[in-house]
């Protein structure tokens, strides 16, 4: 499955403006339903979480995560990951369960089909 991306400043402020947001210590997940049939992804990282080398290790684990899991979650969404401090150095299993925890508290993973991968 594609992952089509946010990646203009005025649709992140749309999905920050509009949605709804839930955090962890790693993640902040904001969710917002577009009109499309398919979800598009927006990450972002700030200096504030190291280098440019920790920055885009960090988003490329985000988006793995996204691409091997990226069919449990419900479509019709634009969803934007930020990255807090905590993400430093985080194991790509520590990402995926960081995400998929967020996805359960926004209600937008299909609970029968969390329910088979475990």
């Amino acid at each position: 499955m594609n992952i089509l991306h946010l990646k203009k400043n005025n649709e992140f402020q749309t999905v920050y403006k509009n949605g709804k947001s839930f955090a962890n210590r790693c993640f902040v997940m904001y969710v917002y339903k577009n009109d499309l049939s398919e979800n598009r992804l927006g990450i972002s990282v700030s200096k504030k979480v190291g280098n440019s080398v920790i920055r885009h290790r960090v988003t490329r684990l985000v988006r793995e995560v996204f691409r091997l899991k990226g069919h449990l979650f419900n479509s019709g969404l634009d969803i934007v990951v930020t990255a807090r401090t905590g993400a430093v150095g985080i194991k790509y299993s520590d990402a995926e369960a960081a995400i998929l925890h967020l996805g359960k508290l926004h209600h937008i993973i299909g609970h029968s089909e969390l329910n088979e991968e475990s």
